[in-house]
């Protein structure tokens, strides 16, 4: 501000000097233009009186390098010049101030030489006799004067404009002082300029609308960190360039970054292709999404666009960890797929028979091995149902009435119903261990251990044992069920508890499992609070145990 008062007031010192020398030079040659013709007129009287008393011998004793004087006969022929040869001097009759002066008396004129640096001015008067005596002088033009003055002009020029400078320093010093010296954070304490006033009052006003504005903005940020900063879900805030403005520590979790990204493109956070196109297309004001596996877990990324006044200003990534969400709809895609084909088998064995038995294809000492094979695929599928609901009802999560119950003699009466089917294995199944009482519904905890002993017998080999032990512990009361059979291979153990899996499939077919044993364990203990371990070794043997809080 200061270089603009010094230069404003510089300028106008300039261009009031110069003003100034013009106006004044204009004034001056006016004066003197006036003057110089007053005393021309005045000489011309003086030369006009002689020439009528002494005529031609007058003009010539004059000596005058000033003045120059002509006379002139009616007809414009020169009768004598002081500074020229009359007779060859061309006719005057057609010259401005001649014929003025033969026409009214008095006649004048000015006349310009070729290069304007030169005025001639005339003045000529009839005489008594009827000649015109004329009188000239030359003198410097208005342009010829002004370049004359162009030297003394400059050098005034330079001596005002260096004091115009000297004083416009210390003026614009003097005046934005008080402005400098302003307390902008308290207006209306200043003593000042009385016209900064109204502009003082109007800062003070809006310097509290400001933190006002900045105390609300501030509460919002605060807020929308703590609200991002808490989010389960990845945020990433990105400008329309695609540099990052704001992360929240899931998405910088998520992405390995920290704060130095922000203000840098996306690309330093996340490098993959798939989302530089999602994040290109939002940027060009559509939504996309894209998914993607990050530290071994499944996420989906949504890009939407930011408007401001209809045009887009950056983008928002928002990144969801559908993990869970992609494994229980793969989960439930196979269990589609395996529900279809475990009932089509049993039904197509049943249709296959029935349609036999009717066409009378079958011969009659033959007809209850069809007739039995019948049975036992519709048992198999009624079998299969009941699994079914049973896994549904504990989707379902609803609370079922419980109450104390053993988990030794619920091993005692599964035990009991799976005898025969051990016995004719030569399978051993034997059951040890404490009482065992947890608060449960009796009918799940009852699916569980027979399920689990169902499968040790199964899939033990001829002559092994079963041993089911209960044991209690201070918190915790654990049922164990151990066999001898043909185990589980390492790869296999993270999935048994899957509806449908099996490790061997030829021989979950023989021995009709429906291949929902273990799943129903699974969601049994998962109901009742507990967890399942798994201990086993191909050939040895597998020991599985559900651990149970106590009641």
């Amino acid at each position: 501000m200061t270089g603009k008062i010094f230069r404003s007031t510089l300028l106008v010192a300039l261009a009031v000097l110069l003003v100034s020398l013009v106006t004044m030079g204009v004034i001056l040659y006016r004066y003197f233009d006036g003057v110089q013709m007053e005393q021309l007129q005045d000489e011309l009287t003086l030369a006009a009186r002689g020439t009528e008393d002494g005529g031609e011998a007058y003009l010539a004793g004059l000596d005058s390098r000033r003045y120059r004087l002509t006379w002139v006969a009616a007809d414009g022929t020169v009768l004598y010049d002081t500074q020229a040869d009359a007779a060859s001097m061309e006719n005057h009759a057609q010259r401005e101030e001649i014929r003025q002066a033969l026409e009214r008396g008095r006649g004048s004129s000015a006349r310009y030489s070729d290069t304007l640096t030169e005025q001639t001015l005339y003045e000529a008067r009839l005489l008594s006799d009827g000649t015109v005596l004329r009188i000239s002088i030359s003198r410097a033009s208005v342009g010829a004067l002004l370049v004359g003055l162009l030297k003394p002009a400059a050098v005034i020029g330079l001596l005002a404009a260096a004091l115009s400078a000297v004083l416009a320093r210390g003026v614009a010093r003097r005046v934005v002082r008080p402005l400098n010296e302003l307390d902008l954070d308290h207006p209306l304490d200043n003593d000042t300029y009385e016209e900064l006033s109204p502009l003082l009052v109007r800062i003070d006003r809006q310097r509290s609308q400001i933190a006002e504005q900045l105390g609300d903005l501030r509460r919002r940020s605060d807020e929308f960190r703590q609200i991002t900063d808490n989010l389960k879900e990845g945020l990433v805030l990105l400008d329309a360039r695609g540099a990052v403005l704001s992360i929240n520590p899931a998405a910088a979790a998520l992405f390995g970054a920290d704060r130095e990204c922000l203000g840098k493109d996306f690309l330093t956070v996340n490098r993959r292709h798939d989302m530089t196109l999602a994040l290109k297309s939002a940027l060009e004001g559509g939504h996309s999404e894209t998914r993607g596996e990050e530290n071994g877990r499944e996420y989906q990324f949504d890009f939407s666009p930011i408007e401001s006044e209809g045009t887009v200003v950056g983008a928002v990534l928002l990144a969801f960890d559908v993990t869970e969400q992609a494994f229980a709809e793969r989960n439930r895609r196979e269990f589609t797929a395996n529900v279809s084909h475990e009932l089509k088998t049993p039904l197509q064995s049943i249709i296959g028979s029935a349609e036999l038995l009717e066409a009378g294809l079958v011969k009659p000492e033959d007809a209850p091995r069809f007739v039995g094979r019948i049975r036992e695929d519709a048992a198999r599928l009624v079998a299969l149902i009941e699994d079914i609901i049973l896994l549904s009802r504990l989707d379902e999560g609803g609370e079922q009435p419980r109450k104390p119950v053993s988990l030794r003699q619920t091993a005692r009466e599964a035990a009991g119903v799976l005898r025969t089917a051990a016995e004719s294995r030569h399978v051993t199944l034997t059951v040890e261990g404490d009482e065992g009482v947890v608060e449960g519904v009796p009918g799940l905890l009852y699916e569980a251990v027979y399920n689990l002993c169902d499968n040790a017998v199964k899939y033990n080999r001829e002559g092994g044992t079963v041993t089911v032990t209960v044991t209690e512990g201070e918190d915790e009361v654990a049922l164990a069920v151990a066999d001898t059979g043909i185990g589980i291979p390492p790869e296999h153990q993270s999935r048994v508890f899957e509806r449908f899996y099996r490790v061997d499939k030829s021989h979950s077919r023989q021995s009709g499992g429906t291949g929902l044993g273990l799943s129903i364990v699974k969601h049994a203990v998962q109901y009742h609070g507990g967890r399942l371990e798994l201990h086993s070794r191909p050939g040895e043997g597998t020991v599985i145990t559900a651990v149970f809080p106590r009641g």
